[in-house]
């Protein structure tokens, strides 16, 4: 795979990411509704895009820091043919760093309890998880998984 830069969203990213959403989701049922644009225009500083040296999205994170003081994560995704390599991780960590650098104490995610992917790779960050009936509404349960931020790798850190 080609050399991948990882730099915060650009307004016409979103664009890009829609367009080419089933390589980065495939047959996920997640609404793209829910790629809104305020990730990028009002928590610009914390949405990050992993660039091939051609310029093509090879990955993003859209977060942001909730006055809890938590980062949040909303979604992250790598598309098909960028996967295996570190990249989702590598993510996190600048994520982490900038969630951080604005006063967050901690990561936060949330997924389905079916999703087995998300769970195995957030425990494999060291997330704990916590199950929660009707989180998402009445009969829709999920995991809130957490993880303090102060031991989190920084960008570039090799984890075992």
């Amino acid at each position: 795979m080609s050399e991948i830069t990882i730099g915060r969203a650009r307004p016409g990213d979103l664009g890009e990411i829609l367009r080419d959403y089933e390589r980065f989701w495939g047959e996920h049922t997640l609404p793209r509704y829910l790629h809104h644009p305020m990730f990028v225009y009002e928590f610009g500083d914390t949405a990050f895009v992993a660039r091939r040296a051609d310029g093509q999205i090879a990955g993003y994170l859209l977060g942001f820091v909730a006055p809890t003081g938590d980062g949040y994560i909303h979604f992250v995704a790598v598309r098909d043919d960028a996967r295996g390599c570190g990249l989702a991780r590598q993510l996190y960590e600048v994520f982490a760093a900038a969630a951080a650098e604005r006063g967050a104490t901690a990561l936060k995610a949330i997924t389905g309890p079916n999703n087995e992917g998300s769970i195995e790779f957030h425990r494999k960050l060291g997330f704990e998880m916590t199950h929660v009936d009707d989180y998402g509404g009445t009969g829709r349960a999920r995991l809130i998984m957490r993880r303090p931020l102060k031991d989190f790798p920084a960008p570039g850190h090799e984890t075992a």
